[in-house]
């Protein structure tokens, strides 16, 4: 009796602590999606035209871009963090303040750094990920920096790119390793787009790791047009920007 009052015992506390770890679990797994919160913005120029293409970010890798109707999104973006907008060549701070999304406008290029209005819009707050699903797409692609890369020891930016991206997979083409990006151009030319510092390439080969500042991986190019069909690869080099 005693021996089955045993193992129903251990039994019993297996099951228990099976359950108080799965609490914790759930709570964690929910504290993270709750700090998950998206925040959506749209940015104009003076005379209100979309801010096509302006960066945003609110540190060294969280950032995104706007698309040609100047939205942009992203996400745990914090009460006290500042907004950093690059467009055409100009820098503009901007303040979170507590706002859950923001409408921006822009200053004439004359007036540079200079903001017309940031406000919160209910609206834009309403679209949800809406807006996030664009940087979404870059996921954790975006802004890997050249640090991770170097400490693959590769040399070579695809090879140290390799198990870091979901969807982009690697073939060995005449002894030189080629990128293809899941689910695009999976019929003839499957290379990507190479941008560095802003310019087309025709390769990363001649770019050393030690070089990078940070790469992005564009699984959806349109933004770049047909030459962007097979997804995009972005460098920036150090002290490029």
């Amino acid at each position: 009796m005693y021996g089955r009052c045993f193992i129903y015992y251990e039994h019993m506390s297996k099951y228990l602590l099976s359950a108080i770890f799965l609490m914790f679990c759930i709570s964690g797994i929910n504290a993270q999606n709750a700090n998950k919160v998206p925040f959506n913005g749209i940015i104009s120029d003076f005379l209100g035209n979309p801010a096509k293409r302006a960066k945003v970010s609110v540190n060294k890798y969280l950032y995104t871009r706007t698309d040609r109707k100047g939205r942009f999104g992203l996400t745990n973006v914090q009460d006290t963090d500042t907004l950093t907008i690059v467009y055409q060549k100009s820098v503009y701070y901007i303040p979170v303040e507590g706002k859950k999304s923001i409408r921006i406008k822009l200053a004439d290029q004359l007036d540079k750094s200079a903001v017309i209005e940031a406000a919160e819009d209910q609206d834009l707050v309403n679209y949800g990920y809406g807006f996030v699903k664009r940087r979404e797409s870059l996921g954790v692609t975006s802004g890997i920096p050249g640090e991770i890369l170097q400490r693959t020891n590769q040399t070579n930016i695809l090879d140290a790119l390799r198990g870091l991206v979901p969807g982009l997979n690697f073939q060995k083409v005449n002894g030189q390793t080629k990128a293809v990006i899941r689910g695009k151009g999976t019929i003839g030319n499957t290379d990507p787009l190479y941008i560095v510092d802003g310019s087309e390439v025709p390769s990363l080969d001649y770019i050393s790791v030690y070089d990078v500042e940070t790469v992005e991986v564009l699984k959806d190019g349109s933004m770049y047009g047909v030459r962007g069909a097979n997804g995009v690869i972005i460098v920036h080099t150090i002290g490029s920007r």
